[in-house]
């Protein structure tokens, strides 16, 4: 068994793959020089210096040596050679599979504007980006952050708490414009607003300024605002070339079907990287989330084996940002009805389709965890509850689980 990437996806299905018994050689292909390490804590621990990388890791030091899997460290696939089912590495070595799984997630999206180069433009990806940043964000600094996504507000949220002053610059009209629907956006930026952040929405960049770094940002009427570090968070595109190059469906994606298994039967792919048929929803979609990879690496490795496993999960995604959780099930997109149920604590929104079926739920809040996985249950069984139901908070929502059970 061959893995190439050691994010969470492919370390997950790495150890996936013990536990299901398969005594057979792993080999396990990491780009990075680091063992697998959980990425969460990066732009909130890590940036604050709570944690160190070595906190982060998903497997403690001698996992991988305990359970006879060849971790090859800053070792990159080059070349997939399905005839002869072996993967060739950039130092020349040439590995045989039976079974491969491509877990080469997604890598952050660049600017491409004069000055997007400078020394102090920099993105959020790695322990090492992170490392980087983390020095950066000390009293008297002045931040710009490019984009109003989650990487671009947590990072807010932490240069903040580090005595930053902060820009955050959206092109669109709103925060998470395709993430988070409007009422909850403008919760989180309100947050923001109140701990000091300022925003720019609606506006077009044209330049980095600065001579041998960055020390600005030129917006098309001329306008130029002064900092000492560019945070880049646009979003990221997701890592195809070694599959497209193989021969391999891509589409938004390493396109599987819904074992996670490639146009090659030999060959599976999960995580950041692949696009995938969703049961409950009627489509290929394509995620970018923490629960997504490490499910999807756990069944790509029992099908893998032989197992002939569907995935159907609900996609659930949570982030934090100062003492608020924001968290969300299902693909609100999806939603033609929303119903909101707010209580003092948390703002939460339910999101119906035409049939009535519960497609999502979006929530904001000091503790919305419970209700969310809740509704997460809910979505999976395509319950349909009452939007009288749904927005009154005197309802329990677990009382309506065990109600559909029934």
């Amino acid at each position: 068994m061959v893995i190439v990437g050691a994010g969470l996806a492919g370390a997950r299905a790495s150890a996936e793959l013990r536990e299901a018994g398969f005594d057979g050689p792993i080999t396990l292909i990491a780009g990075e020089p680091h063992a697998p390490y959980d990425r969460p804590p990066l732009s909130k621990a890590v940036l604050l210096k709570e944690k160190s990388p070595d906190d982060c890791a998903l497997f403690g030091a001698t996992f991988f040596a305990d359970h006879a899997i060849d971790l090859k460290l800053a070792a990159n696939a080059v070349e997939i050679d399905r005839a002869d089912r072996a993967v060739l590495l950039d130092n020349g070595e040439r590995i045989g599979y039976s079974r491969l799984l491509i877990a080469t997630g997604a890598s952050p999206r660049l600017l491409s504007i004069p000055g997007s180069e400078l020394p102090g433009v920099v993105t959020l990806r790695t322990v090492g980006d992170a490392r980087d940043l983390a020095v950066r964000l000390h009293h008297g600094q002045h931040v710009a952050i490019i984009g109003g996504g989650f990487i671009g507000l947590e990072v807010a949220a932490s240069a903040i708490a580090a005595g930053c002053g902060v820009t955050v610059i959206e092109a669109g009209e709103r925060l998470l414009m395709r993430a988070v629907p409007p009422e909850i956006a403008a919760r989180i930026e309100a947050r923001h607003r109140d701990a000091g952040v300022q925003f720019r929405f609606g506006a077009q960049l044209t330049a980095i300024v600065g001579e041998r770094a960055a020390e600005g940002v030129r917006f098309a009427d001329g306008e130029v605002i002064r900092c000492d570090t560019v945070v880049v968070g646009i979003g990221a595109a997701p890592r195809t070339a070694l599959a497209q190059a193989a021969g391999l469906d891509v589409a938004d994606g390493i396109v599987v079907d819904d074992r996670l298994c490639t146009s090659d039967s030999a060959i599976f792919a999960a995580g950041d990287a692949c696009s995938f048929p969703h049961p409950l929803y009627g489509c290929r979609v394509r995620l970018e989330c923490w629960k997504n990879a490490e499910d999807q690496g756990r069944i790509a490795a029992r099908n893998m084996l032989g197992e002939n496993l569907r995935y159907r999960e609900v996609p659930w995604f949570w982030s934090d940002q100062y003492e608020l959780s924001i968290q969300i099930a299902g693909l609100p997109a999806f939603g033609r009805e929303t119903v909101m149920r707010e209580t003092a604590d948390t703002l939460l929104l339910f999101h119906l389709s035409a049939d009535g079926s519960l497609v999502a739920a979006s929530g904001i809040g000091r503790a919305v965890g419970r209700d969310i996985r809740i509704a997460q249950m809910l979505i999976g069984r395509n319950a349909r509850i009452s939007a009288e139901e749904l927005a009154n908070p005197s309802v329990k929502l677990k009382a309506l689980l065990v109600a559909e059970a029934a």
